[in-house]
C-alpha cells in the first residue's frame, strides 16, 4: 500500500522553514531528511519518527505508538505513530517537534560510495 500523499503534504508544510531539508523515498514511504538526517517519514499507516532514544519508553505509551523494529528486533529511537493518532494538526505538530528537537543530536548515517 502507498504512503498518503496527503499526509505527506502536511509534513511538507510543517517543514518548508527548514532549510535543509531533501526527501528520499525509502522504508515503502516518504522519508523527509533534515540536515542531512533522516527525521520523519510517511508510510502507509502513518508516519515513523526519529526521536530521542532516552524518550523512547515514554512515548512509547502515547496511543497509537509502536516499535520500530529490524529482524524482529526494536529499535530504540525509532517508533511508528498511526494515522488515526494524527489526524489533528496539533498531533502531528507534536511528533514533528520531537523529531525536529532530535535532530541536530541524531548521526548522519554512512553514505555510500
Amino acid at each position: 500500500m502507498p504512503y498518503s500523499e496527503k499526509l505527506a503534504n502536511r509534513i511538507r508544510e510543517a517543514l518548508a522553514h527548514i532549510e535543509q531539508l531533501e526527501e528520499k523515498t525509502m522504508f515503502s514511504g516518504m522519508c523527509f531528511m533534515v540536515n542531512g538526517k533522516m527525521c520523519i517519514c510517511v508510510n502507509a499507516d502513518g508516519i515513523m519518527c526519529r526521536v530521542d532514544p532516552d524518550m523512547y519508553d515514554e512515548l512509547m505509551e502515547q496511543p497509537g505508538t509502536r516499535p520500530m523494529d529490524m529482524k524482529g528486533k526494536p529499535m530504540k529511537g525509532y517508533l511508528y505513530i498511526d494515522t488515526e493518532n494524527i489526524k489533528k494538526k496539533s498531533e502531528l505538530d507534536y511528533w514533528i517537534k520531537l523529531c525536529l528537537d532530535y535532530n541536530p543530536k541524531a548521526k548522519a548515517s554512512k553514505k555510500k560510495k
